[in-house]
């Protein structure tokens, strides 16, 4: 199928698209050759730059995505072990330097294109008026970390290539004959009779020597060499710690109510809908309508007002003190006359009232002792930090500071960079804390560093047991079943071998399979199209099979654990009727798939034509990851480019 799309993309109509496109880039495409990055930059595609802050921004999305699906959550440095980094920062680059093209082309969106269609957003309405609002439009990016300015030009970057996708898109689509082809070749079917060689078929492998395993432990020792383990002394300084040591002064609990006493208190707060007028007369016309039962927005229309709606809001929460005062002085359900307000003149009406509740000394005196009881803990916390500090710098150890200091010193077992025991049992010790022991040396001591709020720590790093592989004694039962199923696949596979082999000489292939004691079966009718209905006989043998030719004798793994020998009987061409099923779908999908092609092959030619460049470094420091300490997972062609 690749294949196919590859030649499709290869057709005359394509290389008259791609050569419209690369004529536009000469022209337009000019300059950069001399301009340099800037050094804070995380990319730089000729004039359009990615900073650090915009690629934390594009970062945490994706990663939070990824988290999502996989149900898991995942560390900034577990995210670059897998490539996250470089995947966000390609596809930033791809972006960023097709827009700077197509600027270049000339494919530009006016500043009025791009406020008409943000206007055009429902999430930027208000609920009264249904019409777009600037006030929520500016908050709704904040949440986001995005200001107006990024968030419009993102619009426009998007409207135009809309434009010019839409442009090459239209009318575009692969042949008929191109689709028939790829329904002929998914339909394709094979017939085979097939035995499997198991391991009762084999003798069984003798117990490796020493010297063997030895050996075998040199070629795995990737995959059995035990990670750093490191034994640590965790000191944590801890509210928990001081629960039921702390007494409250009744006088200052008394004081503190009395200086408060009204944040204890709940106010009234009304839901208003508030119309404003223009003049005296304007406010007349609205408050006579709503006296009258009227339709509220209907009364604001007809003076070309706009209505203002406050839902269960506090008397505070109203601009206008003058409209506060009128409108907390009405009754429920009732309208005001015309007011005239600090800000011109308006009419209220009162929806629903909820009125405020004082709180008394009895019912606000738990909640301002547990106050004091905190304020007096995170004291007492601060007191043993500064104690533990100037232990320390006095030249105490750790375990001495924390005496001094009168907290417990934990001795953590030998754990991972993961918080995991050799046994593989997970700790649960905060990854803060983990990071923190990894980053010290063999003896080192950390600063008190803050873990959450009102909680610190310090740690000292006892002892670093290196990355090494285990003793032989220790590992090798384990070892030792590994090498002889290793060596039992072996037998099993050259048994398999030298059976198909006589099968290709011309033997019978149930001759072959009754020489062994193994049952010959058949299975008629794969394609490509319902592999998956035959999963039960293994990968490895349908992917061999769909592939082989007329008579070919194939071995492969079988689902279980053993091998197949197989005779393939017959190829059998896709019949006509069943190829015009398919031919419409497969037409919209090698449409699709042409279509990402020739997106990828600008994106890829608008990288190379306006010299965008990266800074990898940069941009994992931008997401809090030393560079130094991150294996390169770069393939050697990503490394050569």
């Amino acid at each position: 199928m690749i294949a196919l799309i590859r030649r499709l993309a290869k057709s005359w109509f394509a290389t008259i698209l791609l050569s419209i496109l690369i004529v536009s880039f000469a022209v337009f495409g000019i300059g950069d050759v001399f301009r340099g990055m800037n050094k804070n930059a995380v990319l730089t595609a000729g004039s359009r730059t990615v900073t650090t802050q915009d690629f934390r921004r594009e970062f945490d999305g994706y990663k939070q995505q990824m988290e999502q699906k996989s149900g898991e959550p995942m560390s900034a440095e577990q995210a670059v072990q897998r490539g996250l980094d470089r995947r966000v920062l390609e596809g930033l680059a791809g972006r960023e330097s097709f827009a700077e093209l197509m600027h270049r082309m000339g494919v530009r969106v006016s500043d009025r294109q791009v406020a008409d269609q943000i206007k055009k957003i429902p999430a930027f309405f208000d609920r009264i008026s249904g019409k777009f609002d600037q006030q929520l439009y500016a908050g709704a990016l904040a949440e986001r970390q995005l200001t107006p300015a990024l968030f419009e030009r993102f619009m426009r970057d998007d409207m135009a290539q809309q434009q010019v996708t839409a442009a090459l898109a239209s009318g575009l689509r692969a042949p008929r004959a191109y689709a028939a082809l790829g329904a002929a070749f998914a339909l394709e079917s094979r017939d085979a009779t097939w035995f499997q060689v198991t391991p009762g078929m084999v003798p069984e492998p003798p117990k490796p020597t020493d010297a063997q395993l030895r050996d075998f432990m040199k070629e795995n020792a990737a995959q059995l060499t035990r990670p750093e383990f490191r034994q640590l002394s965790v000191v944590q300084f801890s509210t928990a710690n001081f629960k039921g040591d702390v007494k409250i002064d009744p006088a200052e609990v008394e004081k503190r109510y009395n200086f408060a006493k009204d944040s204890f208190a709940t106010p009234e707060t009304r839901t208003i809908v508030q119309v404003p007028a223009k003049d005296a007369a304007a406010a007349a016309k609205v408050a006579q309508a709503l006296q009258a039962g009227g339709d509220i927005a209907a009364a604001a229309r007809s003076i070309g007002a706009e209505p203002v709606l406050y839902q269960d809001k506090p008397k505070t929460a109203i601009v206008d003190r003058r409209v506060a005062d009128a409108a907390f002085a009405l009754p429920e359900g009732q309208v005001s006359q015309p007011i005239q307000g600090e800000l011109g003149f308006a009419v209220v009406k009162v929806m629903k009232v909820t009125p405020g509740k004082q709180v008394s000394f009895a019912e606000a005196k738990p909640q301002i002792e547990a106050q004091l009881r905190q304020d007096a803990i995170a004291a007492k916390v601060y007191e043993q930090t500064q104690v533990f500090e100037d232990a320390q710098a006095a030249g105490a150890t750790l375990p001495e500071a924390a005496a001094k200091a009168g907290v417990k010193v934990a001795n953590v077992p030998p754990i991972t960079a993961q918080g995991q025991l050799p046994s593989g049992v997970s700790t649960g010790i905060p990854e803060q804390i983990l990071k923190t022991a990894f980053d010290l040396p063999s003896g080192g001591d950390s600063e008190i560093e803050e873990l959450d709020k009102g909680e610190y720590y310090a740690l000292h790093v006892d002892k670093v047991i290196p990355a090494t592989l285990p003793p032989l004694e220790e590992v090798k039962p384990q070892l030792t079943r590994v090498w002889m199923m290793r060596e039992l696949v072996k037998s099993m596979e050259e048994k398999a071998k030298a059976l198909a082999e006589r099968v290709r000489k011309g033997e019978p292939i149930d001759k072959v399979a009754a020489s062994v004691g193994a049952k010959v079966n058949t299975t008629t009718g794969v394609s490509r199209a319902n592999a998956a209905e035959f999963k039960d006989l293994g990968r490895d043998f349908l992917i061999k099979l769909i592939g082989a030719k007329p008579v070919e004798v194939i071995t492969a793994q079988s689902a279980q654990l053993g091998f197949i020998v197989a005779h393939v009987d017959a190829v059998r061409p896709a019949a006509p009727h069943e190829v015009a099923k398919y031919v419409e779908p497969q037409r919209e999908q090698l449409t699709g798939d042409l279509f990402r092609q020739l997106g990828n092959s600008a994106e890829a030619y608008a990288r190379e034509k306006v010299k965008a460049r990266t800074n990898l470094d940069l941009a994992r420091q931008a997401i809090g990851v030393d560079p130094k300490t991150v294996a390169d997972t770069a393939k050697p062609a990503e490394k050569a480019k």
